[in-house]
């Protein structure tokens, strides 16, 4: 590693749980995150300030005034401006060791399982059940891990998914396609913008963690992992974390799945 690099993640390198090994782990991955919103930019700044290798971004939205009060990496004069533009602008700014691939596009499930199949690792910050579910699909066949959040008013949360274990639960056993689950958007119901920026770093965090556990780094043991699901309150300021299971019947990952 040059000077410079092993300089400006130096306190990383300083933990026992990452050093100069786990260091090297990030800096040879590549994540794919879907959406440069009020998740995304959070998650994509942290995941670049902590010096992942490849970072692929999603979105096929421009910025606009009212994305301002939570989508960090976006500025006024980039109003209009493609998100995924706007965002590899700043994050060029934190880091020159992080490969930025900005795509421009609404996903589906083609350009999905190119993308993914590439990939460590995705991070999910749609804002929309159809899309969270065929990413969900996606990752459950190609068996990338998934880290996923969503925020709205005061609260947020992140589910996380090792596909690579044995009857590892997916995003569908958490909120099963076709019931009544509310999909509360923030453009019409808003959302505090601090709480896209906890849930964001939550996401960057646990998928960096994850990246360690995938590679086989000592210090995070893939066999110690069980998905979960962690919510948090803002207006409270308290956590609620829980266990997810595999739903046996579950048609994306149980044992009828196709």
């Amino acid at each position: 590693m040059e000077d410079a690099y092993l300089e400006q993640f130096s306190r990383h390198i300083l933990l026992d749980e990452i050093g100069v090994e786990g260091q090297a782990v990030f800096r040879q991955s590549h994540v794919v995150v879907v959406g440069a919103g009020g998740l995304g930019c959070p998650a994509a700044l942290y995941l670049t300030a902590a010096g992942v290798g490849r970072l692929t971004l999603v979105d096929g939205d421009t910025v606009d005034l009212s994305n301002l009060q939570r989508q960090i990496l976006h500025t006024l004069d980039r109003v209009g401006l493609p998100k995924v533009v706007s965002a590899t602008a700043t994050l060029k700014t934190i880091s020159t060791f992080t490969d930025i691939c900005p795509i421009q596009a609404r996903l589906d499930e083609v350009v999905a399982e190119c993308l993914f199949a590439q990939a460590d690792l995705v991070i999910d910050c749609s804002d929309n059940f159809p899309t969270r579910y065929m990413i969900n699909r996606v990752c459950q066949k190609l068996q990338v891990p998934l880290v996923s959040g969503s925020a709205v008013r005061f609260t947020g949360q992140v589910a996380i998914f090792d596909f690579a274990k044995p009857n590892s639960p997916c995003y569908h056993c958490l909120f099963p396609e076709g019931e009544d689950v509310s999909e509360d958007r923030c453009a019409v119901t808003g959302v505090f913008a601090p709480v896209t920026g906890v849930v964001g770093t939550l996401l960057a965090g646990e998928a960096l963690k994850m990246i360690l556990r995938k590679s086989g780094w000592q210090s995070m043991p893939l066999k110690d992992f069980q998905p979960f699901l962690l919510r948090y309150n803002g207006l409270a300021a308290t956590f609620a974390r829980s266990h997810i299971f595999c739903d046996p019947s579950c048609p994306v990952c149980g044992d009828d799945a196709i």
